[in-house]
């Protein structure tokens, strides 16, 4: 992951590109020539590029064939050692900063290109699916954490808060930038193994992405999840007509969690975000279900707000 020069900082760009594909959140990845899987990504060159959006749209559609619409900034990581965690020392050592952007989509066109493809989020994060809380991989990685934890009060607090292994605590599904760091700095994913001596893979399975783009997607899962509950994102994800199961199950998809029918197809109604469009759906497999579409904009004040999100307990 290297590109032009020999002193101070490279400035690099990468994609977080989501959609929903087969009833499941995917994200569009690559290959590294090394086989790693990879978020798209490359160089800003201040010398060619005038803007680092028209970069970045550059680079994703010649590594993907994918044309990007809308994207926002997500975040600017640039932690010491960050593509290369034990760096040699010396004057050439340069200083890696990366742009991370996020784009939503309804169009997961398949990719041509060789080694681009649609991959689901939560087999890259299994953890952070909780529609079945109680799983093999949940109770492993509660034992060897708190294996990991050695009693240390403030490791236990962190292990309670993140990953609620007790009836009392919460699962925050936001929060899943904080489990991976965890569990990295625990040595229980492939990039620590990759990274460390020290370190042991809780599923042998499981297997890095390039550089940190991992924690980059983690980022863009965990902004994603915020965001479904004070802006109408999922909207993007979905086609242009839906039925409310359908809705329901898109979100799911993205929080990993099972979600109160009747709570949230009341909270769906509140919000005025969906009106029918008084036809059926046929694909159904059983009744015929009516179909929705997305106003736009809140009743009242114009302003589009997020969906509430009724977790089954």
């Amino acid at each position: 992951m290297s590109w032009g020069g020999e002193h101070g900082v490279r400035i690099g760009l990468s994609a977080v590109v989501m959609a929903l594909r087969s009833g499941q959140l995917c994200i569009l990845t690559t290959e590294t020539p090394e086989g790693e899987l990879a978020l798209p990504f490359g160089p800003f060159d201040p010398a060619e590029d005038r803007t680092f959006e028209r970069a970045l749209r550059a680079f994703v559609t010649a590594q993907t064939g994918f044309g990007l619409g809308f994207v926002e900034q997500l975040y600017t990581f640039g932690d010491a050692g960050r593509a290369a965690p034990r760096p040699t020392p010396g004057p050439d050592r340069q200083r890696e900063v990366s742009v991370g952007y996020l784009a939503l989509t309804a169009d997961a066109v398949d990719m041509a290109p060789p080694g681009a493809r649609w991959t689901p989020a939560l087999e890259i994060f299994p953890w952070e699916d909780r529609r079945a809380p109680t799983t093999r991989l949940s109770r492993q990685i509660v034992e060897a954490l708190t294996a990991w934890s050695a009693g240390d009060p403030r490791r236990i607090d962190r292990i309670e808060a993140l990953f609620a292994p007790s009836a009392s605590a919460r699962w925050d599904e936001t929060r899943v930038l904080e489990r991976y760091e965890l569990l990295y700095e625990a040595g229980l994913v492939a990039e620590a193994a990759r990274d460390r001596d020290d370190a042991s893979p809780l599923d042998q399975r499981d297997r890095p992405m390039a550089s940190d783009h991992r924690r980059i997607l983690a980022t863009g899962l965990g902004r994603l999840r915020s965001k479904l509950r004070y802006r109408p994102v999922l909207f993007e994800l979905t086609p242009e007509t839906f039925t409310l199961s359908a809705l329901q199950a898109a979100a799911e998809a993205v929080v990993g969690l099972k979600l109160h029918k009747q709570n949230f197809r009341r909270g769906v109604e509140r919000t005025g975000l969906v009106e029918p469009t008084g036809r059926l759906s046929t694909g159904t497999g059983g009744r015929p279900a009516e179909l929705f579409r997305f106003t736009g904009a809140g009743p009242r004040d114009g302003q589009a707000p997020g969906l509430a999100l009724p977790a089954l307990r």
